[in-house]
């Protein structure tokens, strides 16, 4: 549920292009109405110690106009202060697109899926041409390519890694079983993961020299080191790359181009997660919303509850709440977890050698023995880990690495992140509580499908057939 908040992110795309039309782009200035008197224009800078001396006293154009005229910051999450309309609205759009998304399921889904999916590697491409002609690109792609080697010792650089291809390949989320369950049987599944996980990483691998080499170029001319040039989070997207643009020949069209990007981006994602959310709830209640028209009607309400519920984000201390539930909700510690039970579940609840034994009559191809060790001891060994590693590691989260969050926003923060670990454990105990627990058989049906269980009271009633007619012929 925390997951739809990123749809804030495509509201935020969306208001940023729309001034991206504008003649001259508003954070390239300080002449609006929201700048202040420390407001620094965004102009090519040398790198002598008096710029520098500069930059330290002020504020950028493209900070004040996020954090001033798009966000109207307020002072912390106890002030959340009036709902932002012009955000609001984008917000709005920004539901309206993904309910006629999502309104017929996969039907109109898939559709949209082509346009959403592929456009934005045409506008990838295009920027990854014209970052790398700019100033200083090769700067920044030299950053990208050749990392501090010593940080590879590092046992959490490999935690966090993996972490973040959990997190890019919608892993131990629900969202590809989801998607998957659309499938015909025989589809070949084996084949589909490689693809996914080849198109994942090259993407990603692809993005980075997008945005290395625009922070190659942010770094020259503002005399700065790649590594000191912008810090991660949204600022990377809203801040950076829009100050970035301004700084290019042509702003408005390279502006444009990226936040297209960024939105197609946001739209593919949002209803991706909200269709997971449907289908989950309707396979749990398939006789009451299966029904003609019902499924319609149910998307308008998931929809316009979401979209009430998130006003709250697009208040003036919205961006404090959208970063506790970043931070907590869908956190690195809640991924792995999950993606520990589902290993453990499949592989030794489950089985994996059925498991095996089912991809092969699905695709004709027996899997490799390597994923059998992948899901009954390595994933579920290094997921263990990596939540260990988490929770020793905590450290409370800050924003814009200076304002700290009062201790009732912490304590939320853990009950959103415990809210989807403990719904594991209470769900298993829950089934067994619900289950006559007498025998080991009753316990073992928690673990098969619908065909082994038809299949199995097929078999008793034969059994208890051939008994009584056995009974009956002894008896006469």
């Amino acid at each position: 549920m925390f997951d739809l908040s990123f749809i804030i992110i495509q509201a935020w795309a969306l208001f940023y292009l729309i001034f991206s039309f504008s003649s001259q782009l508003p954070w390239a200035s300080c002449e609006n109405s929201w700048n202040t008197a420390n407001c620094l224009t965004l102009e090519p800078l040398d790198s002598n110690s008096t710029n520098r001396t500069i930059l330290k006293n002020t504020t950028s154009a493209a900070v004040e106009f996020w954090e001033r005229r798009v966000l109207g910051m307020s002072g912390g999450i106890e002030e959340l202060g009036c709902v932002r309309w012009e955000l609001a609205l984008c917000l709005l759009v920004c539901w309206v697109f993904c309910y006629f998304s999502i309104w017929k399921s996969v039907r109109s889904s898939g559709k949209v899926a082509y346009v959403t999916a592929t456009f934005p590697y045409v506008m990838l491409v295009i920027l990854l041409i014209r970052g790398a002609t700019l100033p200083g690109a090769l700067d920044g792609i030299y950053y990208y390519l050749y990392p501090d080697i010593s940080r590879l010792a590092n046992f959490e650089v490999w935690i966090e890694a993996g972490s973040q291809i959990i997190f890019s390949g919608s892993l131990a989320s629900g969202t590809l079983i989801v998607l998957a369950s659309y499938n015909d049987y025989n589809n070949n599944c084996y084949k589909d993961c490689f693809w996914i996980c080849l198109l994942n990483s090259g993407t990603s691998f692809v993005a980075g020299f997008v945005i290395f080499s625009v922070l190659g170029f942010m770094a020259q001319s503002q005399g700065l080191t790649v590594d000191t040039v912008v810090q991660s989070g949204p600022g990377l997207a809203f801040i950076a790359y829009p100050q970035a643009t301004a700084l290019m020949p042509l702003p408005q069209f390279w502006t444009v181009c990226f936040f297209l990007m960024l939105l197609f981006l946001c739209v593919d994602t949002q209803f991706v997660i909200v269709e997971c959310l449907i289908t989950s709830i309707m396979d749990l209640f398939p006789k009451l919303i299966h029904k003609i028209g019902r499924h319609e009607i149910f998307v308008l309400l998931i929809c316009s509850v979401s979209f009430i519920i998130q006003l709250m984000l697009v208040t003036e201390g919205g961006i404090y709440i959208f970063q506790l539930i970043e931070f907590y909700g869908s956190t690195r510690a809640s991924l792995c977890f999950m993606a520990l039970w589902e290993c453990l579940a499949l592989s030794w609840g489950f089985g994996a050698d059925r498991i095996i034994n089912i991809i092969e009559d699905m695709t004709e191809h027996k899997p490799n023995v390597f994923f059998k060790l992948c899901w009954k001891y390595i994933i579920p060994l290094v997921s263990l880990i990596s939540f260990i590693l988490y929770l020793l590691d905590y450290k409370h989260l800050k924003f814009n690495d200076w304002y700290i969050y009062p201790d009732w926003a912490y304590a939320l923060g853990w009950i959103m992140m415990l809210s989807s670990v403990l719904m594991v454990p209470l769900w298993a105990v829950g089934k067994i509580l619900l289950t006559v627990t007498t025998s080991t058989e009753n316990l073992s049906s928690l673990f098969c499908t619908a065909e082994d269980l038809a299949s199995q009271k097929r078999k008793t009633e034969e059994e208890e057939t051939v008994i009584e007619l056995t009974t009956s012929a002894l008896k006469t």
